[in-house]
């Protein structure tokens, strides 16, 4: 028996990046979501978008798995989580000298876990997410 396509739930939708943040109830992580919009559309040359229910993206990244799954998702982007601003890199794109100079935060596959921005340096915050999409436009689509 084949097995079941998966459904991929982090898609681009039309829901208001805006509004997203602005119901946002943390004031700080509120505050530090809009600062990261400007951020990343600074960046990116991009208009933020909503990428499932609670990830604020920016561009579209094209992946494609040995396994031959393939999707899209933003190129960068953030969620405003209870626990943490969850920033989105490219997965094993971490830069470590960079990761060193950032300030308090954890990390794990592709993502950056901040309390909040004035725990990190925004200079080196911008120099990841810089390092990360070119790194991954470098790559093209993902295999």
């Amino acid at each position: 028996m084949a097995a079941a396509k998966r459904k991929i739930k982090t898609v681009a939708r039309t829901a208001d990046p805006i509004a997203f943040i602005e119901e946002v109830k943390n004031e700080v992580k509120r505050k530090d979501s809009h600062e990261l919009v400007e951020m990343m559309r600074e960046i990116t040359g991009e208009p933020p978008k909503m990428w499932g229910p609670s990830i604020v993206g920016f561009g579209r990244y094209h992946y494609v798995y040995a396994s031959g799954h393939s999707g899209e998702i933003c190129l960068t982007g953030f969620s405003p989580r209870s626990s943490a601003l969850v920033v989105y890199l490219g997965p094993g794109i971490e830069n470590d000298n960079l990761m060193g100079k950032l300030g308090k935060h954890k990390h794990g596959k592709g993502c950056l876990y901040i309390n909040k921005l004035d725990d990190v340096d925004r200079g080196t915050l911008r120099k990841l997410i810089e390092h990360s999409i070119a790194e991954l436009r470098k790559r093209g689509p993902r295999g």
